[in-house]
């Protein structure tokens, strides 16, 4: 742990991940991997972090918004599969007929369940928080829109479902650090993405503290700063 403590405070270090994280992004290169045949659309970095976290905490129940081809919820199913335990519900304002087809006949898809609306629609928040009645152990995973706004609805309405030692995990807050302009066709960007909302929730909460040496342990994250410990009831 010294050692990844040390590693995070390497500025120089630091810096040459941020724009190899930018320059990699040119290449869309989150779309390069599968797991057990879906794409995942992560970094590999990302997923191995998710994998230590999903086993150390050994949720019951592992909730995602955002789905798009399912390779996340396949990748959770899979961990719960070894585990011996759990369920992976995903939410999704469009769960496209193809992508639907290819996650229902995987063989995990035993312990997968999805709802189609959106995240911050209060009937489907009600569907998700239902569903996590008396699951015990409860993971949440903000994947979705990217915006300041649909974030930090996301977390109000989820945060409440997280218990104490798990994670509210909030992807693609790597958006501050890209430069003005990089997404031109999407409503987010520098100023108003994942990131600015986990600092603005931040200061209204003391369940949750972001996990340094999760970033410090990374380097190459989309997620800096998002891997938020629960750590009180």
């Amino acid at each position: 742990m010294d050692n990844i403590r040390r590693q995070g405070l390497d500025t120089s270090l630091d810096t040459l991940s941020t724009q190899w994280l930018v320059r990699s992004a040119a290449f869309r290169y989150s779309y390069n991997f599968t797991w057990l045949g879906r794409p995942i659309i992560q970094y590999p970095q990302d997923v191995m972090a998710m994998q230590e976290i999903i086993w150390r905490v050994q949720p019951d129940l592992i909730i995602e918004t955002g789905i798009a081809h399912g390779g996340s919820l396949i990748f959770y199913a899979s961990m719960l599969e070894l585990i011996g335990c759990g369920q992976v519900l995903g939410v999704d304002i469009d769960i496209r007929t193809h992508n639907r087809i290819e996650i229902e006949k995987h063989p995990m898809f035993r312990r997968v369940t999805m709802i189609q609306g959106s995240s911050i629609d209060k009937s489907v928040a009600k569907q998700v928080h239902d569903f996590a009645k008396g699951k015990g152990r409860v993971l949440v995973v903000l994947d979705s829109n990217h915006t300041h706004e649909h974030v930090l609805q996301e977390m109000h309405l989820y945060s409440p479902l997280v218990t104490r030692g798990s994670y509210l995990v909030v992807f693609d807050t790597a958006i501050e650090d890209m430069p003005q302009g990089s997404f031109p066709d999407r409503p987010w960007h520098k100023g108003n993405n994942p990131r600015t909302a986990v600092s603005e929730f931040l200061k209204t909460t003391d369940r949750f503290l972001a996990d340094k040496d999760m970033d410090s342990k990374l380097l190459i994250t989309t997620a800096r700063s998002g891997y938020l410990k629960c750590v009180k009831d």
